[in-house]
């Protein structure tokens, strides 16, 4: 992928003394929403310094992992597949998903409301107009499965970046290479800000330290050895520096009680450097932090075995056929199936005083179902590669899902049930795993589909969901039975808690101005992105619908870099 240029990280940039000291505005954070709000910046032709503690091989932050998901309303990609979608039916959704309560939800659900008719409007030929494609099947995320008000999304609207994480972020990281060749930007990497400067209650600039130089590869920890110190001042400040999934003492510090105990062993779906530092550096600025006990972690997670961060861990993107047991055997109960509902499972999990659960399934299933999340994980859709991508409808699993078969450590491969049971009791020996429940509940399942009717919702939902041509092509297999020998290998997958986003934050109002304890924005500062709950201090309330947080990074970090160029000419 493109970077910066290398000269904007070389001798100069990283000297104590090198480089500008003022500009009129300092990003702080080289992720999507702080390349966007740089690209809406040099666009209005202000001076921008975009600061990043991390080495240039990791420009774009978590993005660039993504599998590149975006929340779209009324597309032709939706129409072209048959799926009638409206802005009244989304934001039925979406506050039915957000459950917005609290006196603190004003502003979120204002964002909420705003970024609704971004995604129904101007997001997609804003996108096209810098040449992000869409793949045409659109995928259909957290089903919900309850009622019409209920969590969920009523129809498909997960829409795929052609090129993934790294196709969104490639043109506003030339924007940005742009502006350092015009002389607008200057990019410095290995800078930590410690603390925001403020005069007469108005933050003026950043003050920090600069971090030994790394040749640490995107997402690998990178050296915390200090060489140095910086301060440099600006009519405004955009924080855009991410949540706190990387440092789990501070998810299991927020964690809130309606989700139960917090868990003792995490994965990490997102490298460590993503600690929350700047959401206290902040406050302590004035701005006031909201609803940080809100969260998105997912409950399908399962150790990378080749793993680039600390406790890496990939989220299972789930069809809705395998049987979903916990730690001791038995199912989750409906509408808890594999892709229904994040939240809702995560909870149900760890209030059985366990901390891990069950995928029992086939080969038929992971070959048609599984997808990993992340670009790396997906080769086909990430390089553009068509004869990869003709796999996904041939037989056989995806490359990257057959290696995590092959070599991961929670699956369980076998030719017979008492094999795999034998697997799921060796892989989880301190676990009161009932082995003839969880054979009870296979040959239980298995029997309801010997009619065309049942009285199993997971199956009247596989075979509603079939109705849908792009699950029916290429996400849901055809119902059959677990214990059908050429449906197999049976597989069984332990599955973990995986952190992810924060859906909290620095609470802004529509112009992404941070606000203080007195509900009065704190001059010259802004958020956007996930430091800001994706915009107001947590636009998705609870609960999210999926493909929501790259375009929240990429609404946000618009109308911050807007707002604060519009700001900075009327100085």
């Amino acid at each position: 992928m493109s970077t910066v240029p290398p000269h904007t990280t070389g001798p100069r940039a990283t000297s104590p003394r090198g480089g500008p000291s003022e500009a009129d505005v300092i990003v702080v954070g080289a992720g999507l929403a702080g390349l966007v709000a740089t690209a809406e910046l040099v666009a209005a032709g202000k001076r921008v310094i975009l600061l990043d503690q991390e080495p240039p091989a990791s420009l774009g932050g978590q993005a660039w992992w993504s599998f590149g998901g975006l929340f779209l309303i009324d597309s032709p990609e939706q129409r072209r597949l048959g799926v009638h979608d409206s802005a009244g039916l989304a934001r039925q959704d979406w506050f039915g998903t957000a459950g917005f309560d609290r006196d603190e939800d004003l502003w979120p659900s204002r964002w909420a409301e705003a970024y609704l008719d971004f995604a129904a409007g101007e997001k997609r030929a804003w996108l096209h107009s810098r040449g992000i494609r869409f793949f045409p099947v659109v995928g259909w995320a957290e089903r919900g499965g309850t009622t019409a008000l209920g969590p969920g999304n009523s129809v498909p609207r997960f829409h795929i970046v052609w090129g993934t994480g790294p196709a969104i972020l490639a043109p506003f990281i030339e924007r940005v290479r742009e502006g350092v060749r015009s002389g607008l930007v200057t990019a410095l990497h290995r800078r930590r800000v410690d603390e925001l400067l403020t005069r007469d209650g108005a933050v003026v600039g950043v003050r920090g330290s600069i971090l030994a130089p790394s040749d640490a590869p995107r997402g690998a920890p990178s050296s915390r050895e200090v060489v140095g110190d910086f301060e440099l001042r600006a009519s405004a400040v955009i924080v855009t520096s991410g949540g706190i999934g990387g440092n789990p003492s501070h998810v299991r510090a927020q964690w809130p009680a309606r989700l139960g105990t917090a868990p003792r062993e995490l994965l990490s779906g997102v490298p460590a450097h993503v600690d929350g530092r700047m959401l206290g550096i902040s406050e302590r600025a004035g701005a006031r932090l909201i609803n940080g006990d809100r969260m998105w972690h997912y409950p399908e997670g399962i150790a990378n075995w080749d793993p680039v961060w600390a406790a890496h861990g990939i989220r299972i993107l789930p069809g809705p056929s395998s049987l979903w047991l916990d730690a001791t055997g038995t199912r989750l109960p409906a509408p808890l199936f594999p892709g229904f509902d994040t939240l809702g499972s995560l909870e149900h999990i760890l209030r059985t005083g366990h901390e891990h659960s069950w995928f029992v399934l086939t080969q038929k299933i992971i070959e048609k179902e599984f997808a990993l999340s992340g670009s790396e994980q997906n080769p086909d859709l990430t390089g553009k590669n068509l004869a990869l991508l003709a796999k996904r409808v041939s037989k056989g699993a995806p490359g990257p899902v057959e290696a995590f078969k092959k070599h991961g450590a929670d699956f369980v491969v076998a030719d017979t049930l008492p094999d795999l049971l034998a697997g799921m009791r060796r892989l989880s020996p301190d676990a009161p795993l009932d082995l003839a429940q969880v054979e009870r509940e296979i040959r239980a399942r298995d029997r309801e589909l010997d009619n065309a009717f049942t009285k199993d919702a997971q199956i009247t939902a596989i075979r509603q969901a079939r109705h849908y041509r792009g699950d029916r092509l290429i996400r849901v297999a055809s119902p059959h039975r677990l214990l059908d020998p050429h449906a197999g290998p049976l597989i069984a997958v332990k599955l973990h808690i995986l952190t992810r986003k924060s859906l909290g934050g620095i609470e802004t109002d529509l112009s992404a101005r941070a606000l203080g304890p007195d509900g009065a924005p704190v001059p010259g500062l802004y958020a956007a992105g996930e430091a800001s709950g994706f915009g107001g201090g947590g636009m998705h309330g609870y609960r999210a619908l999926e493909g929501t947080f790259l375009g929240g990074c990429l609404f946000s970090g618009r109308i911050a870099g807007r707002a604060a160029a519009a700001a900075a000419a009327a100085v």
